[in-house]
């Protein structure tokens, strides 16, 4: 495999995708998209890192924005953690490094919401440091050309794997070689119908000859995926509506929301008051994260019950999209004509 490295960069620099993050070795654009795309596909997370870079050019521009105006920016794309995290790291960096990104990877996976994988990947992109990177696209890719039935979401399959990306990686060229076994994975090698014939590696791919390609990579089980069921309240007074922020951890932390009852079921016993004002409900929507299905229902009331919830904060209705919101409320109020 003495040539694993050539193959790919060679197609690489035929074929890689012209990508905003790809035309500069700053740090903290690489790693802004780094974080944008570990849980969000490139065409979705293009336009939200243009959209970051506009509003924070820099990182103590990210440093010393508010909170609220970056869950703002960020929403749509789900994760928020992600966001909470990059904020925190560019405090960190602010305070602590002198406004200097750290510059090797030991530094760099200290931050806030890095691991193996982003920290790999920066320290290589912008300072050509050796380190390999190990996503779910290198994962593949390795797990079909080499023919590996070992479990990637095992602790043997991550520590195999990783020592496997090391033997590989060009240390003369890392990021280079980096990004083009990701490219590789990500539009040719890719989960359901690979295109062999165009792959830098199909002469010596061992499961396109042992006919195993739609076998690899194993995974040693699915996650388990837990249900919860979210009756919003959306009050609505000549206008004027009830919201409250989401600070418990979890999902959606810090983020705004129609007053919610949180229930075992989709049944939901809201009591006399709340009936009487009730003028309608919407249908029950479906939002699936990882590791979580939320089940929704929006309930409508003409007026406002006669005792609020203390974390309750009235609005005025035109002014909700100046809050932070989840994803599946702006679905709602996207289909609701008086928003």
């Amino acid at each position: 495999m003495s040539n694993f490295s050539l193959l790919i960069v060679d197609w690489y620099r035929l074929n890689k995708r012209n990508l905003p993050w790809r035309n500069s070795s700053n740090p903290y654009f690489i790693w802004l998209s780094e974080i944008i795309l570990q849980q969000t596909r490139v065409d979705q997370g293009t336009s939200y890192y243009l959209k970051f870079i506009k509003n924070y050019p820099t990182i103590l521009d990210l440093a010393n924005a508010n909170e609220q105006d970056i869950l703002n920016d960020w929403q749509g794309l789900g994760y928020y953690s992600r966001a909470r995290n990059l904020h925190f790291s560019a405090k960190l960096i602010r305070d602590e490094y002198k406004g200097q990104f750290p510059d090797n990877f030991k530094e760099i996976i200290k931050l806030k919401g890095v691991g193996q994988y982003t920290a790999s990947a920066i320290a290589s992109f912008a300072f050509n440091e050796s380190k390999a990177v190990v996503d779910g696209n290198v994962y593949r890719l390795l797990s079909r050309v080499f023919d590996i039935n070992t479990p990637i979401d095992s602790t043997k399959g991550s520590k195999d794997f990783q020592e496997l990306a090391d033997q590989l990686i060009d240390p003369l060229n890392p990021a280079e070689h980096n990004q083009a076994i990701m490219e590789v994975g990500a539009i040719v090698c890719t989960p359901k119908s690979p295109c062999c014939p165009s792959c830098p590696l199909n002469t010596i791919c061992l499961a396109k000859q042992n006919n195993t390609i739609l076998k690899r990579p194993i995974k040693q089980g699915k996650i388990k995926v837990r249900d919860r069921y979210f009756h919003y309240l959306v009050f609505d007074k000549n206008g004027r509506l009830f919201i409250e922020k989401r600070t418990e951890k979890g999902i959606w932390q810090n983020m705004y929301q129609f007053p919610l009852i949180e229930t075992t079921s989709m049944e939901v016993d809201l009591g006399k008051e709340l009936n009487e004002l009730k003028t309608s409900e919407s249908t029950t929507t479906k939002h699936i994260l990882s590791h979580q299905r939320i089940h929704t229902v929006f309930h409508h009331f003409n007026g406002f019950p006669a005792k609020k919830g203390n974390s309750w904060i009235e609005i005025d209705r035109k002014d909700i999209q100046d809050y932070p919101i989840p994803r599946v409320i702006d679905r709602y109020l996207e289909n609701q004509v008086n928003f």
